[in-house]
């Protein structure tokens, strides 16, 4: 889809994003620059509750850094241990 910029910046975003996207008069917006693509991307209220089991069913990043704790420490160990 192809718009047209005003003589004062302004860009009018079709109805049916709006309506897609729940963009009402007064809504939070950022402009994201991915290295030559402009990205018009909502701003969300509460980002944490938004991406709240975003990576569910992967493995457990929690688990992950346990175990890499833990090698990390047997290797101070034998460091200090000779």
């Amino acid at each position: 889809m192809e718009l047209t910029i005003s003589n004062k910046g302004w860009v009018v975003i079709p109805a049916e994003y709006r309506k897609k996207y729940n963009l009402h008069p007064g809504a939070k917006v950022v402009i994201v620059d991915y290295g030559g693509v402009l990205a018009i991307v909502p701003v969300v209220k509460d980002p944490v509750k938004t991406g709240y089991g975003f990576l569910k069913g992967g493995p457990s990043l929690t688990e992950s850094l346990k175990a890499d704790r833990e090698l990390e420490k047997k290797r101070e160990e034998r460091f200090l241990n000779g």
